[in-house]
Parts: structure tokens; sequence; C-alpha cells
């Protein structure tokens, strides 16, 4: 019952949120400009941070979050920064699900733990997902869709001096770290990534399902797990994890012919440990969105070139710009196209950039910080939302 709360809490916390954001003019929640949010510019306990979001579906399935302060909730407790890319795909239900109850669950497990570690942040995956399972058992029989709803899941962790990253999906974290000897940024990317397209990943999926010679299939050019899904790990996706939800009523599109004896996508991450350098300028975390139209390096240069305030809202810019030069059109007549429509050009993009502060990022894990607490945003709309919107409208807007 106490997932299922949370999942409602997460379903109205979005749309009480939406209502409370800043307008342009006000920079304490971030801002809206047509199918942009952005916070230009913010402070946590390791450095500084920018933020940005641009919708492209007809709901914003991309959520994210940045929460600085403390760790847990024990007093005195670990103290550092926090965020997370919650990438999802189906619908929202997922990815606001993460938003609402992952933080709190990492700071649960780091109480008992008395510490930071990859064991808490893996312990919070698992929780999350367990809770989401709790709430498509509940509401299967009425809503039977929401077991084909997911979301990849990115978490970053900067405590006592160690970047944590842990993945599940296809969202990147990537690192800006200067060459003393040149003075070059260089790209370091510090995330696994879990999708078909890369050899390793098609492996990984044969050698545990050695029985099945279709767990991977190449369709219209493209390796998805089982024909259906391109991602190996999620949070959700219960339809391909527990058999009993891959029949009548789920729609027949989402439906295997045969039955699963264990199952085909797992939420377990995979989790980094880097301990941060004082060359360690800038980590950037985006949703594929970004990195399907600039690479690594690209977008570690364009920050190390421009200034801090509004970084996030250029790299979201230089993408769509990219975007609209694959399809031989104009950036301005791109930014008119409305939610939906534009996911043809391109996906929901999400960019988070943390600076490191050198003598902030060194701190004992344990030194008070303020906190910070800032949520991604985008165009609001009703939370029961897995059936389509109706009804967008043209945009006009200055980004």
């Amino acid at each position: 019952m106490s997932a299922v709360m949370d999942y409602f809490r997460s379903c109205w916390g979005a749309r009480s949120r939406a209502g409370r954001r800043g307008k342009k003019g006000s920079d304490s929640a971030g801002r809206q400009d047509g199918l942009l949010w952005y916070k230009d510019a913010g402070q946590v306990a390791t450095g500084e941070f920018s933020m940005a979001v641009v919708q492209a579906n007809n709901l914003l399935e991309d959520q994210s979050q940045v929460e600085s302060g403390s760790l847990s909730m024990a007093d005195p407790g670990p103290q550092g920064t926090f965020v997370g890319v919650y990438d999802g795909h189906g619908g929202p239900e997922t990815s606001r699900f993460i938003n609402d109850n992952m933080f709190h669950h990492l700071k649960r497990f780091a109480s008992e733990h008395k510490c930071m570690s990859a064991d808490v942040i893996r312990k919070a995956f698992q929780a999350t997902e367990d809770g989401f399972l709790s709430v498509v058992t509940k509401e299967w029989a009425r809503k039977p869709q929401i077991a084909a709803v997911g979301s990849c899941c990115l978490v970053g962790v900067i405590c006592a001096g160690n970047l944590y990253i842990a993945n599940a999906g296809d969202s990147r974290a990537v690192l800006g770290r200067i060459v003393k000897a040149t003075g070059e940024v260089v790209a370091m990317q510090l995330s696994a990534e879990h999708n078909v397209c890369y050899e390793e990943v098609r492996q990984e999926l044969q050698s545990s399902h050695p029985d099945d010679p279709q767990i991977v299939v190449l369709k219209h050019n493209v390796w998805r797990v089982k024909g259906l899904i391109q991602i190996s790990r999620s949070i959700g996706d219960v339809y391909l994890k527990k058999p009993e939800y891959n029949r009548t009523p789920l729609h027949s599109k989402f439906r295997l012919r045969e039955t699963f004896k264990k199952p085909i996508l797992t939420s377990e991450p995979a989790i980094a440990v880097h301990q941060i350098q004082p060359n360690d300028q800038f980590v950037i975390f985006a949703s594929d969105g970004l990195w399907e139209h600039l690479s690594n390096q690209d977008a570690v240069d364009l920050v190390q070139s421009s200034p801090r305030n509004g970084i996030a809202r250029r790299l979201v810019k230089a993408a769509m710009q990219e975007a609209a030069k694959k399809r031989e059109m104009r950036y301005s007549d791109l930014k008119k196209i409305e939610r939906g429509v534009r996911r043809h050009f391109h996906d929901d993009i999400t960019v988070v950039v943390v600076f490191l502060d050198a003598n902030a990022v060194s701190k004992p894990g344990w030194s008070k910080s303020p906190s910070v607490s800032v949520r991604g945003g985008g165009v609001s709309v009703p939370a029961n939302s897995l059936a389509p919107f109706s009804a967008p409208t043209m945009l006009s807007s200055t980004y």
C-alpha cells in the first residue's frame, strides 16, 4: 500500500510542482519558455550547476532532479550532491515515480549503512523497482498498459571526494577533465550504456538467455530486445520481467508469442566509483536525446568554451540545431513545432551540468551544506496520462 501511495503522490506531485514553477523573470524554481524549461545557474554543495529540459513528446517522458545537502535521514550524516536523469518510454508514469522515490530510498539506505556507497545506490535502485512493480500489480486490472511503461535511470552522487555513477539504460554521464600539459579539456565517459545497438550488450543478453535465439532481433535495421525495445536495463517495463504481465489485456503489440521463465530485462545498474581529481572540471548528465546529436567531446568543448550561466540551455540548443540541420530545416522553424509532432525531429532532451569546485568537493562527507532541491520541468498536463493529451498548440518562444 505504501508503494501505491508513493505512486499517487508522484502523479499529483508532478501536477502541483508544475503549477509552482517559476515564470520568466524568476529563476528560483526554473523558467518555462515554450517547450523549454531551464534553470541557468544554481549552487550545490560541490559547486555550481545548470539544468535544462526541452519537451518533444506529447507528454514529457524525461524527468530529472538535483538534490544537495544531506544525503541521509540521520544527523549527522553524509553530505553531498545527487543528480538524477530519468528518460521514460511508453509514458511518463515510471520516470515520475523514480523522481519521487529514488532519492528518498537512497537517503534511507545511507542512514542504515551510515555512509554513501555503491551498495547504498544499488539498494535504492532495487527499492524503486520494487515500488513500481507494486503499482503495476495494483493498477493492472484497470490500466494494463502501465506494465509496458518504463524508464532509463542515470544517477550521480558526489560525496566525500568520490563521484558515484549508476546507470540502467542509455542516458550518459561525461566528465570534462583538463590536460595540464596542453590546457585542453578531454571528455571521459563515466557511465556504461545498455542499448543493444552495442555488440557487447547483445552478447551479454545472449549469454544470459542461451536458449533463446530471438533474444535480440534486427528489425527495420535497428537491434531490439525481442524485437520490442532497444535497452536491456531499466526501471519498470514489467511486461518483460514478469510473465504474468505479458498477456491479455495488455496490448497485443507488447505480448510475446512464447512465455519466458526468467526476466528478459533487469533493473540492475552498472555502478562506477570515480575519485575526483583536481583537474576534473565538470560532469554532463544527459538523456540520450542530447547524445543522439552531440558527441562527448563536442559537448565538453561547448561547456569549456562557454560561460557557466545557462550552459545546459546552450547544450540543448546545440543538439536542436543539429537535429534541424539533419532534416534540412532552420532551427527557428523547428522551435515552432508543437509537442508530439516535435518527436519526429528529436527526443525529449534533459541536461544537467555540475561544475566541480575543488575546495567544496574535497570537504569531508559530513560537512554541513545548504539544502537544494530542483526538478526539471515541462508543459503542465494532467498527471493521469497514459491516454494521449489532445489539442496541442503552436508555440511562441525565444530560446
